[in-house]
Protein backbone atom coordinates (compact mmCIF):
# COMPACT_ATOMS: atom_id res chain seq x y z
CA UNK A 1 0.00 0.00 0.00
CA UNK A 2 1.92 3.22 -1.16
CA UNK A 3 -0.01 6.61 -0.25
CA UNK A 4 1.51 10.67 -0.99
CA UNK A 5 -1.11 12.17 1.57
CA UNK A 6 -2.18 10.45 5.18
CA UNK A 7 -5.25 12.91 6.49
CA UNK A 8 -6.71 12.43 9.69
CA UNK A 9 -10.34 12.97 9.86
CA UNK A 10 -13.26 12.18 11.87
CA UNK A 11 -16.21 12.03 10.69
CA UNK A 12 -19.68 13.78 12.41
CA UNK A 13 -23.30 14.79 11.73
CA UNK A 14 -25.05 18.15 13.35
CA UNK A 15 -29.22 17.20 13.71
CA UNK A 16 -28.30 14.98 10.11
CA UNK A 17 -25.90 17.28 8.13
CA UNK A 18 -22.37 15.59 7.62
CA UNK A 19 -19.73 17.68 8.96
CA UNK A 20 -16.63 15.81 8.73
CA UNK A 21 -13.23 17.36 10.54
CA UNK A 22 -9.58 17.00 9.45
CA UNK A 23 -7.60 16.82 13.00
CA UNK A 24 -4.07 16.25 10.93
CA UNK A 25 -2.13 15.76 7.98
CA UNK A 26 -3.02 19.28 6.35
CA UNK A 27 -0.80 22.08 7.06
CA UNK A 28 -3.03 25.84 7.60
CA UNK A 29 -3.04 27.71 4.77
CA UNK A 30 -1.70 30.53 3.85
CA UNK A 31 -3.27 33.67 4.75
CA UNK A 32 -2.92 36.37 7.59
CA UNK A 33 -6.84 36.29 8.70
CA UNK A 34 -9.04 33.13 8.21
CA UNK A 35 -10.57 34.85 5.43
CA UNK A 36 -7.59 35.11 3.28
CA UNK A 37 -7.00 31.28 3.97
CA UNK A 38 -10.83 30.28 3.37
CA UNK A 39 -9.96 32.57 -0.17
CA UNK A 40 -6.91 30.23 -0.79
CA UNK A 41 -9.39 27.36 -0.38
CA UNK A 42 -11.51 28.57 -2.46
CA UNK A 43 -9.27 29.57 -5.68
CA UNK A 44 -6.71 26.51 -4.97
CA UNK A 45 -9.29 24.02 -5.12
CA UNK A 46 -6.64 20.95 -4.69
CA UNK A 47 -7.62 20.25 -0.94
CA UNK A 48 -11.61 20.68 -1.63
CA UNK A 49 -11.54 18.57 -4.50
CA UNK A 50 -9.63 15.69 -3.14
CA UNK A 51 -12.30 15.50 -0.20
CA UNK A 52 -15.48 16.81 -1.90
CA UNK A 53 -15.32 15.11 -5.41
CA UNK A 54 -15.58 11.05 -5.56
CA UNK A 55 -13.89 8.59 -4.87
CA UNK A 56 -13.35 10.12 -1.30
CA UNK A 57 -16.12 12.59 -1.38
CA UNK A 58 -19.74 13.21 -2.60
CA UNK A 59 -22.05 16.30 -2.63
CA UNK A 60 -23.66 15.20 0.56
CA UNK A 61 -20.95 16.04 2.71
CA UNK A 62 -19.09 19.06 4.41
CA UNK A 63 -15.44 19.04 5.33
CA UNK A 64 -14.09 21.05 8.01
CA UNK A 65 -10.21 22.25 8.63
CA UNK A 66 -8.81 22.64 12.18
CA UNK A 67 -6.36 25.58 12.19
CA UNK A 68 -4.57 27.63 14.23
CA UNK A 69 -6.91 30.78 15.85
CA UNK A 70 -5.70 34.11 14.03
CA UNK A 71 -7.65 35.76 17.26
CA UNK A 72 -6.16 35.67 20.55
CA UNK A 73 -9.56 35.04 22.00
CA UNK A 74 -10.06 31.74 20.07
CA UNK A 75 -9.08 28.48 20.74
CA UNK A 76 -8.86 27.12 17.36
CA UNK A 77 -9.83 27.93 14.21
CA UNK A 78 -11.71 25.96 11.48
CA UNK A 79 -12.24 26.40 7.63
CA UNK A 80 -15.30 24.87 6.11
CA UNK A 81 -15.35 23.58 2.58
CA UNK A 82 -19.35 22.55 0.98
CA UNK A 83 -20.02 21.00 -2.36
CA UNK A 84 -19.70 24.21 -3.82
CA UNK A 85 -18.64 27.34 -1.45
CA UNK A 86 -16.25 28.09 0.65
CA UNK A 87 -18.47 29.76 3.57
CA UNK A 88 -17.50 32.37 6.23
CA UNK A 89 -20.00 30.18 8.90
CA UNK A 90 -22.01 27.13 9.21
CA UNK A 91 -23.82 26.34 12.25
CA UNK A 92 -23.93 22.90 11.49
CA UNK A 93 -20.60 22.71 10.95
CA UNK A 94 -19.64 24.80 13.73
CA UNK A 95 -21.86 22.23 16.18
CA UNK A 96 -19.87 19.24 14.64
CA UNK A 97 -16.29 21.14 14.81
CA UNK A 98 -17.27 21.77 18.68
CA UNK A 99 -18.29 18.21 19.36
CA UNK A 100 -15.01 16.51 17.64
CA UNK A 101 -12.55 18.99 19.74
CA UNK A 102 -14.36 18.04 22.51
CA UNK A 103 -15.14 14.34 22.24
CA UNK A 104 -11.64 13.36 20.80
CA UNK A 105 -10.01 15.47 23.64
CA UNK A 106 -8.58 18.26 22.02
CA UNK A 107 -10.60 20.40 24.20
CA UNK A 108 -10.55 18.90 27.82
CA UNK A 109 -14.81 18.56 28.55
CA UNK A 110 -15.93 20.32 31.66
CA UNK A 111 -19.15 19.28 33.01
CA UNK A 112 -22.23 20.04 33.37
CA UNK A 113 -20.71 22.98 31.24
CA UNK A 114 -17.40 23.88 28.77
CA UNK A 115 -16.76 27.36 27.43
CA UNK A 116 -14.43 28.04 24.61
CA UNK A 117 -14.18 29.89 21.39
CA UNK A 118 -13.99 29.23 18.00
CA UNK A 119 -12.79 31.65 15.00
CA UNK A 120 -14.57 31.24 11.41
CA UNK A 121 -13.77 33.31 8.31
CA UNK A 122 -16.57 35.54 9.40
CA UNK A 123 -15.62 36.11 12.96
CA UNK A 124 -15.29 34.82 16.44
CA UNK A 125 -18.55 32.66 17.83
CA UNK A 126 -18.75 31.67 21.31
CA UNK A 127 -19.20 28.25 22.16
CA UNK A 128 -21.40 26.54 25.17
CA UNK A 129 -21.10 22.95 25.05
CA UNK A 130 -23.63 21.04 27.68
CA UNK A 131 -21.69 17.80 28.58
CA UNK A 132 -22.30 14.46 30.69
CA UNK A 133 -20.16 11.38 31.34
CA UNK A 134 -17.90 12.04 28.80
CA UNK A 135 -20.09 13.30 26.11
CA UNK A 136 -21.63 16.90 24.28
CA UNK A 137 -24.64 16.51 24.40
CA UNK A 138 -25.95 19.92 23.51
CA UNK A 139 -24.08 22.64 21.59
CA UNK A 140 -24.73 26.17 21.93
CA UNK A 141 -23.36 28.39 19.43
CA UNK A 142 -22.98 32.16 19.90
CA UNK A 143 -23.20 33.59 15.91
CA UNK A 144 -21.98 36.55 14.04
CA UNK A 145 -24.25 39.42 13.26
CA UNK A 146 -27.24 38.40 11.09
CA UNK A 147 -29.85 40.58 9.35
CA UNK A 148 -32.36 41.21 6.53
CA UNK A 149 -31.40 42.67 3.44
CA UNK A 150 -34.60 43.16 0.88
CA UNK A 151 -38.15 42.30 1.99
CA UNK A 152 -41.07 41.19 0.15
CA UNK A 153 -39.07 41.74 -3.43
CA UNK A 154 -40.87 40.00 -6.73
CA UNK A 155 -39.02 37.11 -8.29
CA UNK A 156 -39.60 36.26 -11.79
CA UNK A 157 -39.26 32.62 -12.41
CA UNK A 158 -38.92 31.01 -16.05
CA UNK A 159 -40.94 34.27 -17.37
CA UNK A 160 -44.07 32.43 -16.11
CA UNK A 161 -44.11 32.90 -12.15
CA UNK A 162 -43.56 35.81 -9.74
CA UNK A 163 -42.82 34.73 -6.24
CA UNK A 164 -42.36 37.53 -3.39
CA UNK A 165 -38.91 36.22 -1.59
CA UNK A 166 -37.00 37.62 1.55
CA UNK A 167 -33.32 38.36 1.37
CA UNK A 168 -31.19 38.01 4.12
CA UNK A 169 -27.42 36.92 6.28
CA UNK A 170 -26.96 34.60 8.94
CA UNK A 171 -22.99 33.77 8.34
CA UNK A 172 -24.33 32.71 4.65
CA UNK A 173 -26.46 34.88 2.41
CA UNK A 174 -29.88 33.15 1.28
CA UNK A 175 -32.78 33.87 -0.51
CA UNK A 176 -35.95 32.97 1.82
CA UNK A 177 -39.51 32.15 0.01
CA UNK A 178 -42.84 30.26 1.36
CA UNK A 179 -42.69 26.87 0.28
CA UNK A 180 -46.68 26.67 -0.68
CA UNK A 181 -46.45 29.95 -3.19
CA UNK A 182 -44.35 27.71 -4.50
CA UNK A 183 -46.47 24.64 -4.94
CA UNK A 184 -44.21 22.57 -2.70
CA UNK A 185 -44.50 20.29 0.11
CA UNK A 186 -41.89 19.79 2.72
CA UNK A 187 -41.19 16.12 2.43
CA UNK A 188 -38.28 13.66 1.62
CA UNK A 189 -39.76 12.19 -0.75
CA UNK A 190 -40.64 15.42 -2.88
CA UNK A 191 -36.81 16.37 -2.61
CA UNK A 192 -35.84 16.27 -5.95
CA UNK A 193 -38.54 18.78 -6.53
CA UNK A 194 -37.27 20.78 -3.83
CA UNK A 195 -34.19 21.15 -5.46
CA UNK A 196 -35.17 21.79 -8.82
CA UNK A 197 -37.10 24.54 -8.09
CA UNK A 198 -34.32 26.04 -5.44
CA UNK A 199 -31.71 25.75 -8.16
CA UNK A 200 -33.98 27.77 -10.44
CA UNK A 201 -34.43 30.32 -7.30
CA UNK A 202 -30.87 30.80 -6.53
CA UNK A 203 -30.09 31.38 -9.91
CA UNK A 204 -32.79 34.12 -10.06
CA UNK A 205 -32.11 35.45 -7.25
CA UNK A 206 -28.55 36.11 -8.30
CA UNK A 207 -28.97 37.31 -11.24
CA UNK A 208 -32.58 39.98 -10.35
CA UNK A 209 -31.58 40.69 -6.90
CA UNK A 210 -28.52 39.83 -5.71
CA UNK A 211 -26.47 40.42 -2.36
CA UNK A 212 -23.59 42.71 -1.31
CA UNK A 213 -22.16 42.10 2.40
CA UNK A 214 -21.34 45.48 3.92
CA UNK A 215 -17.97 44.45 5.21
CA UNK A 216 -17.21 41.33 4.10
CA UNK A 217 -16.24 40.37 0.53
CA UNK A 218 -19.21 37.73 -0.03
CA UNK A 219 -21.45 39.24 -2.89
CA UNK A 220 -23.76 36.18 -3.91
CA UNK A 221 -26.51 34.23 -2.65
CA UNK A 222 -25.53 30.96 -1.96
CA UNK A 223 -28.63 29.49 -0.55
CA UNK A 224 -32.84 28.98 -0.95
CA UNK A 225 -34.46 28.65 1.86
CA UNK A 226 -38.24 27.01 1.82
CA UNK A 227 -40.51 28.17 4.39
CA UNK A 228 -43.34 26.64 6.31
CA UNK A 229 -45.91 29.24 8.05
CA UNK A 230 -44.67 29.76 11.67
CA UNK A 231 -46.77 28.40 14.51
CA UNK A 232 -46.31 30.92 18.14
CA UNK A 233 -46.50 29.90 21.46
CA UNK A 234 -45.77 32.61 23.71
CA UNK A 235 -42.74 33.67 22.75
CA UNK A 236 -41.52 30.60 21.08
CA UNK A 237 -41.72 30.09 17.22
CA UNK A 238 -41.60 27.05 15.35
CA UNK A 239 -41.33 26.35 11.40
CA UNK A 240 -39.92 23.67 9.39
CA UNK A 241 -37.84 25.09 6.28
CA UNK A 242 -35.57 22.75 3.98
CA UNK A 243 -32.67 24.75 2.67
CA UNK A 244 -31.17 24.15 -0.77
CA UNK A 245 -27.59 24.03 -1.08
CA UNK A 246 -25.67 24.02 -4.27
CA UNK A 247 -25.05 22.14 -6.43
CA UNK A 248 -28.45 20.17 -5.71
CA UNK A 249 -29.36 19.06 -2.12
CA UNK A 250 -31.22 19.88 0.70
CA UNK A 251 -29.58 20.63 4.60
CA UNK A 252 -30.61 17.35 6.69
CA UNK A 253 -30.24 19.91 9.68
CA UNK A 254 -32.57 22.80 10.12
CA UNK A 255 -29.57 24.91 9.10
CA UNK A 256 -28.30 27.30 11.49
CA UNK A 257 -27.35 30.33 8.88
CA UNK A 258 -30.45 29.68 7.48
CA UNK A 259 -32.58 30.07 11.02
CA UNK A 260 -29.94 32.92 11.74
CA UNK A 261 -31.50 34.39 8.69
CA UNK A 262 -34.93 33.63 9.38
CA UNK A 263 -34.81 35.34 12.62
CA UNK A 264 -33.99 38.40 10.88
CA UNK A 265 -36.65 38.64 8.86
CA UNK A 266 -38.58 37.79 11.08
CA UNK A 267 -37.64 40.23 13.59
CA UNK A 268 -37.38 42.65 10.59
CA UNK A 269 -41.43 42.59 9.59
CA UNK A 270 -42.10 42.95 13.93
CA UNK A 271 -42.93 38.97 14.22
CA UNK A 272 -39.76 38.66 16.94
CA UNK A 273 -37.96 40.55 19.20
CA UNK A 274 -35.19 40.30 21.53
CA UNK A 275 -35.42 37.29 23.96
CA UNK A 276 -37.71 35.53 21.35
CA UNK A 277 -37.08 31.84 20.91
CA UNK A 278 -37.62 30.16 17.46
CA UNK A 279 -36.92 26.30 16.69
CA UNK A 280 -36.14 25.38 13.59
CA UNK A 281 -37.49 22.15 12.33
CA UNK A 282 -35.85 20.39 9.32
CA UNK A 283 -36.91 18.03 6.38
CA UNK A 284 -35.56 14.85 8.63
CA UNK A 285 -37.54 16.18 11.68
CA UNK A 286 -34.08 17.41 13.33
CA UNK A 287 -34.51 20.48 15.50
CA UNK A 288 -32.20 23.50 16.56
CA UNK A 289 -33.65 25.39 19.28
CA UNK A 290 -32.67 28.79 18.44
CA UNK A 291 -32.59 32.14 20.39
CA UNK A 292 -32.45 36.58 19.48
CA UNK A 293 -29.83 37.35 22.15
CA UNK A 294 -29.41 40.85 20.89
CA UNK A 295 -30.88 43.60 18.29
CA UNK A 296 -29.06 46.62 17.65
CA UNK A 297 -28.88 49.28 14.67
CA UNK A 298 -25.16 49.14 12.72
CA UNK A 299 -24.79 51.61 9.48
CA UNK A 300 -28.55 52.13 9.86
CA UNK A 301 -29.23 48.71 9.58
CA UNK A 302 -31.02 46.35 12.04
CA UNK A 303 -28.92 43.45 13.14
CA UNK A 304 -29.43 40.85 15.48
CA UNK A 305 -27.24 37.87 17.30
CA UNK A 306 -28.76 34.77 17.34
CA UNK A 307 -28.33 31.83 19.31
CA UNK A 308 -28.05 27.95 17.36
CA UNK A 309 -28.03 25.02 19.98
CA UNK A 310 -28.04 21.47 18.55
CA UNK A 311 -26.31 18.26 18.78
CA UNK A 312 -23.40 16.70 17.05
CA UNK A 313 -22.53 13.05 17.00
CA UNK A 314 -19.03 11.54 15.70
CA UNK A 315 -19.76 8.78 13.33
CA UNK A 316 -15.80 7.26 12.89
CA UNK A 317 -12.45 8.09 12.27
CA UNK A 318 -10.81 7.92 8.82
CA UNK A 319 -7.56 7.89 7.16
CA UNK A 320 -7.47 9.07 3.78
CA UNK A 321 -4.95 8.01 1.33
CA UNK A 322 -3.95 9.05 -2.02
CA UNK A 323 -2.08 5.86 -4.57
CA UNK A 324 0.83 7.94 -6.29
CA UNK A 325 -0.56 6.06 -9.40
CA UNK A 326 -4.16 7.35 -9.30
CA UNK A 327 -5.45 8.75 -12.60
CA UNK A 328 -7.27 10.75 -10.54
CA UNK A 329 -4.83 12.53 -8.13
CA UNK A 330 -7.81 14.87 -6.97
CA UNK A 331 -11.71 12.83 -7.68
CA UNK A 332 -13.90 13.63 -10.32
CA UNK A 333 -17.43 14.90 -10.83
CA UNK A 334 -20.02 12.95 -13.23
CA UNK A 335 -23.62 14.85 -13.35
CA UNK A 336 -25.80 12.08 -12.29
CA UNK A 337 -24.96 12.86 -8.67
CA UNK A 338 -23.35 16.21 -9.09
CA UNK A 339 -25.77 18.73 -10.78
CA UNK A 340 -24.26 22.03 -11.59
CA UNK A 341 -25.17 24.50 -14.31
CA UNK A 342 -21.49 25.13 -14.12
CA UNK A 343 -20.90 21.52 -14.68
CA UNK A 344 -17.45 20.82 -16.09
CA UNK A 345 -15.56 17.55 -16.87
CA UNK A 346 -12.45 16.93 -13.98
CA UNK A 347 -9.20 16.92 -15.63
CA UNK A 348 -6.95 14.37 -14.46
Amino acid sequence: MKSNILINMVSAHAEGEVGNVIVGGVAPPPGESLWEMREFLETDKKLRNLLLNEPRGGVFKHINLIVPAKNPLANFGFLIMEPVHTPPMSGSNAICVATVLLETGMIEIQEPLTTFNLETPAGLIEVKATCFNGEARKIEIKNIESFADKLDVPLKIDDSKTLLVDTAFGGDSFVIVDAASCGLKLDPKFGKKIVDFGRKIIIAANEQIGFNHPSQDWNHISFCQFTNPVKKSGNTLKGLSAVVIEPGKIDRSPCGTGCSARMAVMAAKGKMKKGDKFVGKSIIGGTFECKIEEIYLQNKKQVIIPKISGRGYITGTHQIMRDPSDPWPFGYRVADTWPNRKFFKMSK
